[in-house]
């Protein structure tokens, strides 16, 4: 076999965790120079020996990893023998979100979160903005008194939302929306960090909330409205002080999410992603990097972190092993600095990416050459991206607008159910 030329065949067992997709288990002599076209007409075409099925799209898993090219350069990149029997498994390919609203800002969206059928969007000109997820403006809210850095939401109910703002004006504030009168106010001003902050996560129970700061500090605070409607309402405003503070990053903390009731994870300016104990109130796992982290994400579903970085790439992490440090893989796609990344809730080895370059990236953390898609849209800068509703990927930028994705997935999914 000219294993130069990738001329010549070989033997590959195909392998699929779905079942009703599954084919005869036997050794199929193929062309070493196939790619994932000619892998899913020969995949289809057995299917329809099978049961007469309509075609799929399939991607292809070889040695987890996703083919991107010719079988045989990706066997010789990974030092696989030609002789040895490959296994490849396939897996029905994620379809392409498709591009929905448009929803028009005064100013840069530097901060958007979704829950239910409402996107709640944080802006250059300190106002708050409510939005269908059709695209339909719901309200406009005035307080901060500079730009908004994050937004998360608490609860939301039929008749009532509530979320957290936080901004350069050093403070986190709370809001409680009701959604039938459409009005809304400020139960608590949360006062504590010295310089902007810069992002915030509310816990699993939606208790606490925890904030990180350009002052270097973690804070966490009280979400409960007891907590903050003691007294007059003058007090009300002024109630917010933290319940812990903790010290430990040397520059800007740009990420915080909760990991689990009792764990937080941060992302900081000074290079390192740190998972803090809150019984403990201390540090229970640092991972130093060689760059500035503008965004980190941990997934629920597969206990590994990914990080944005000014160096145009994403790099994904196991804070579970003792070589945390060491980076598990690179996702090489954007070309310009990378602002905002997140795990998909509910596909395990999917996420989404933000950058500089103008552009969204949907990837699959098994492909680190390329993404699965491009979401073209935004004509400038992309400063967050959010997939907390599985439905839909929203994403804020310097263009002044949100641009909404749907998930033909989910929605296919919850027609199903219904």
């Amino acid at each position: 076999m000219d294993v130069d030329n990738g001329e010549g065949q070989v033997q590959v067992h195909l392998k699929t965790k779905q079942e009703h997709y599954a084919v005869p288990d036997v050794p199929y002599a193929i062309d070493g120079t196939v790619t994932t076209v000619e892998l899913n007409t020969f995949v289809n075409a057995l299917l329809r020996q099978k049961d007469g099925s309509s075609d799929t799209d399939f991607d292809f898993l070889v040695f987890d990893e996703y083919l991107r090219g010719r079988l045989c350069d990706h066997l010789r990149e990974k030092a696989i023998s030609f002789e040895d029997a490959i296994e490849i498994e396939y897996v029905e390919r994620f379809p392409a979100p498709e591009p929905q609203d448009c929803l028009l800002h005064d100013d840069w969206v530097s901060a958007v979160k979704a829950r239910g059928k409402w996107i709640l969007s944080g802006c250059y000109d300190n106002t708050l903005n409510l939005w269908t997820n059709k695209g339909k403006h719901i309200l406009t809210i005035s307080g901060h008194t500079a730009p908004i850095k994050a937004v998360d939401w608490i609860s939301l109910d039929e008749e009532t939302g509530r979320f957290v703002s936080t901004s350069q004006d050093q403070t986190a504030m709370l809001w409680q929306w009701n959604v039938g009168s459409n009005s809304v106010e400020c139960v608590s001003v949360c006062k504590g960090h010295e310089r902007g902050v810069d992002s915030v996560s509310v816990s699993p129970d939606g208790l606490r909330f925890a904030t990180g700061s350009w002052d270097t500090m973690l804070k966490v605070w009280s979400a409960e409205l007891d907590d903050a409607v003691e007294g007059s309402s003058k007090r009300m405003k002024e109630s917010g002080t933290p319940k812990i503070t903790l010290q430990g990053h040397r520059e800007s903390v740009s990420a915080v999410q909760w990991m689990d009731a009792t764990t937080l994870l941060t992302g900081s300016w000074d290079h390192t992603l740190k998972v803090w104990d809150l019984s403990l109130e201390g540090i229970k796992t640092e991972i130093s990097t060689n760059k500035s982290i503008f965004d980190a994400s941990y997934s629920k579903l597969n206990r590994l972190i990914l990080t944005a970085s000014a160096d145009k790439n994403l790099r994904l992490y196991d804070p579970r092993t003792n070589q945390g440090s060491v980076v598990r893989n690179t996702y090489l796609g954007h070309n310009a600095w990378v602002q905002t990344v997140m795990w998909s809730t509910t596909e395990e080895f999917l996420f989404v990416s933000g950058a500089y370059d103008n552009q969204n990236k949907l990837w699959d953390c098994r492909s680190p050459k390329a993404p699965l898609y491009d979401l073209l849209g935004h004509g400038e800068k992309v400063l967050d991206i959010d997939w907390s509703n599985p439905k839909y990927i929203v994403s804020g930028g310097v263009d002044n607008t949100v641009r909404v994705f749907k998930s033909r997935k989910a929605l296919a999914e919850e027609a199903e159910t219904k």
